[in-house]
């Protein structure tokens, strides 16, 4: 049986979604991804789309790097 709200309340978010969740642009969102700092996102054929689990876990979690060699490669 399916959540009478499950049509508000997607298991995969948009970039513009995640956006809204972290209150930053999209581009910023695509930057912390490419560099390791939020979860990684799924891609399905053109699109991009983040686990909405994930992302508030990590958002529970203080937003720490979660590929922390690729971060400190590109820091250097």
């Amino acid at each position: 049986m399916i959540a009478p709200n499950a049509k508000n309340d997607p298991l995969l978010l948009k970039v513009e979604d995640v956006a809204t969740m972290l209150a930053i642009s999209t581009r910023q969102v695509f930057r912390l991804s490419d560099l390791g700092r939020m979860p990684r996102p799924l891609k399905l054929g053109g699109s991009v789309r983040w686990r909405k689990g994930d992302v508030q876990a990590w958002i529970e979690k203080g937003c720490p790097n979660c590929d922390p060699m690729r971060a400190n490669s590109q820091t250097g």
